[in-house]
C-alpha cells in the first residue's frame, strides 16, 4: 500500500507562500495609503531626518563646528496662510519651477540632471527631483540613497500627488524642509536667523532661505558667503519670471 507523503509537495508551498505575499503586500499598501491619507490633514509630529539629526550631528565638508550635545529639534508645522506669500513662491523659484504642471515627476529636469552628472567629473551629482518627491522623502523615508529607497519615494510620490492637493504638498514642503542643523521648516527658520515669524519673512529674506536649501548645513541662511548670495539674487530673478505673488494666489486655489 501506498504511504502518504509527510512533507506536502511543492505547489502547496508555493500557493501558501504566494497567498501570504499577497496579504503582505495587500496590509503594506493599506497602511501606507492610510498614512499618507492621514498626513493629508495632520501636520507629522516628527520625520525620520529630525530624529536621525537629534541622535546624531552630521558630519562631513562644510559641517564643522556642529556638536551633538544640547542639540534639540525646532520644528513649527505651518500652512500657506501663515507664511509671507513670498516663501511658497522662493521654494518653487528655487527647486521647482513646473511644480504646478507636472504630476510629480519633471521629467525633462530628470534627463538634464542624468545628462550633467554623466558627463561630469562626479564631484558635483545635480538632482532632477521635484518638490513632491522631495515631500515623500522627507515626511516618509529614511535618509540615505539606495534603489529601495528610490523605489519607495517613487510610489510615496504617486500617492501624495493622487491623494493630497498641491496646496497640501507645499504645506508640508515648507514646513518639514531642513534649514539647517536641527532646524526644520520656514518658521523654525526664520526665527533662527531672523528672529522673527515666517509670515513677515521679506522677498530677499524668503530667497536667502530657499537658495541654500540645496545644502542648508553647509550654505547658512544666518551667515550668507558669496555662494548663498549669489543663489539668493537667482531665486529672486526667477521669482520675479514666475509672475511674483499672483502665482502664489494660484497656487492657494489648487
Amino acid at each position: 500500500m501506498a504511504s502518504t507523503p509527510l512533507l506536502p509537495s511543492i505547489s502547496v508551498i508555493l500557493k501558501k507562500t504566494g497567498r501570504l505575499l499577497l496579504q503582505v503586500g495587500a496590509a503594506l499598501f493599506l497602511a501606507s495609503v492610510a498614512w499618507v491619507l492621514v498626513y493629508r490633514w495632520v501636520a507629522p509630529p516628527a520625520t525620520w531626518l529630525m530624529l536621525e539629526r537629534r541622535a546624531h550631528a552630521p558630519v562631513g565638508r562644510g559641517y564643522y563646528g556642529i556638536q551633538e550635545e544640547s542639540r534639540q529639534i525646532r520644528y513649527q508645522f505651518r500652512n500657506l496662510n501663515e507664511v509671507a506669500p513670498a516663501i511658497p513662491l522662493a521654494l518653487v523659484a528655487a527647486e521647482d519651477q513646473r511644480f504646478l504642471l507636472h504630476r510629480g515627476f519633471d521629467f525633462d529636469a530628470i534627463t538634464k540632471a542624468a545628462k550633467r552628472n554623466w558627463n561630469g567629473d562626479g564631484t558635483h551629482i545635480v538632482g532632477g527631483s521635484t518638490i513632491s518627491q522631495q515631500v515623500a522623502k522627507n515626511v516618509f523615508l529614511w535618509h540615505g540613497r539606495s534603489y529601495v529607497r528610490k523605489a519607495a519615494e517613487a510610489y510615496f510620490t504617486v500617492l501624495i500627488e493622487f491623494l493630497w492637493d498641491k496646496r497640501r504638498i507645499m504645506e508640508m514642503y515648507l514646513s518639514v524642509a531642513e534649514m539647517g542643523d536641527c532646524t526644520f521648516g520656514v518658521e523654525a527658520a526664520s526665527q533662527r536667523y531672523f528672529g522673527k515669524p515666517a509670515s513677515q519673512v521679506t522677498t530677499a529674506e524668503a530667497a536667502l532661505l530657499a537658495g541654500v536649501l540645496p545644502n542648508p548645513l553647509r550654505f547658512r541662511a544666518s551667515n550668507p558667503g558669496p555662494v548663498a548670495r549669489a543663489k539668493q539674487q537667482r531665486v529672486m530673478r526667477n521669482m520675479r519670471r514666475l509672475g511674483g505673488t499672483s502665482y502664489v494666489k494660484t497656487l492657494l486655489n489648487k
